[in-house]
């Protein structure tokens, strides 16, 4: 854990200067305002950095989402805003997963390793609802996510949720699909953060994700989630069985709610903000 930890603070120094199944596949198209686009960049990215302080504010279209990310699908770009330096994401009220977010999905160099890191934070009067997926993460061969669980041993993902307890707690929680997988969704073993109390709204959070293939039916893979300085997962872990689909091959940058139940919608519009992003491909 040295090296890795090692890598986070270099990237640190660096920016210094649970739930119901998704939809598989996109809602059908209502209206020309709602149409899910796709942006198809040239370039197949390995290590990269974006922070958006070089656009005026407003729409971010496709075409500049593939020139900032490459090779990306999902775009939508009615939900998606420059806002002061920032990327901002449109969640819509009353709409869940890809009807009311972005699920977007960037092919990048197959690697072993990678690592990214980036801020986050929940607009002022954001309404937690129950939750949803957020932030960017990785996919691992197939990619296995919306109630696909990676027991065959094809593919995997590990990205980032919020959380609404009954009790009202909101925090951050790991949310990984891989080969040894308890049930048919995520798993997040259990932990959040913060670790007692909630997140707030307005208030900007670091997140960093590392993840490491592992190698034939090994379980010499990795997967480390630090926020704030925090770590909050940190485990060895089998992502896959079949080595043909052992590498990381995607960027999921995926901002929506839910879940597939009623009850993660929310009543009003919702924004989340994103800054300083930093991909960097350990090794291939």
């Amino acid at each position: 854990m040295t090296s890795k930890l090692g890598v986070f603070a270099f990237y640190a120094l660096i920016l210094c200067c649970a739930c119901s199944k998704e939809a598989a596949s996109p809602p059908p198209l209502a209206s020309a305002s709602a149409l899910q686009t796709t942006a198809v960049g040239s370039a197949i990215n390995s290590s990269w950095s974006v922070n958006w302080n070089n656009y005026a504010d407003g729409t971010y279209a496709s075409s500049s989402a593939a020139s900032d990310f490459g090779n990306i699908t999902g775009w939508v770009d009615s939900r998606c805003w420059i806002s002061n330096g920032n990327c901002r994401i449109k969640l819509l009220a009353n709409a869940l997963s890809g009807a009311g977010g972005v699920i977007g999905n960037v092919d990048i160099s197959d690697g072993s390793a990678y690592e990214v890191d980036y801020d986050i934070r929940f607009h002022s009067q954001f309404e937690w609802s129950r939750g949803g997926k957020l932030g960017f993460g990785f996919s691992i061969g197939d990619g296995n996510t919306g109630g696909d669980p990676g027991w065959d041993g094809n593919g995997g993902s590990a990205r980032l949720m919020w959380y609404q307890t009954d009790a009202g707690r909101v925090f951050f929680q790991p949310y990984l699909y891989f080969k040894d997988q308890s049930g048919t969704y995520g798993e997040t073993f259990g932990k959040s953060y913060p670790s007692s109390g909630s997140l707030n709204k307005g208030q900007w959070y670091h997140v960093h994700l590392y993840v490491k293939s592992n190698t034939g039916s090994n379980t010499d893979g990795h997967v480390q989630y630090v926020i704030d300085n925090t770590i909050v997962l940190d485990r060895d872990i089998r992502w896959t069985t079949n080595d043909s689909k052992r590498l990381i091959k995607g960027l999921t940058f995926h901002t929506f709610r839910g879940g597939s139940e009623d009850y993660w919608e929310a009543s009003a519009d919702g924004y989340i903000y994103y800054d300083n992003l930093v991909v960097h491909k350990i090794s291939s």
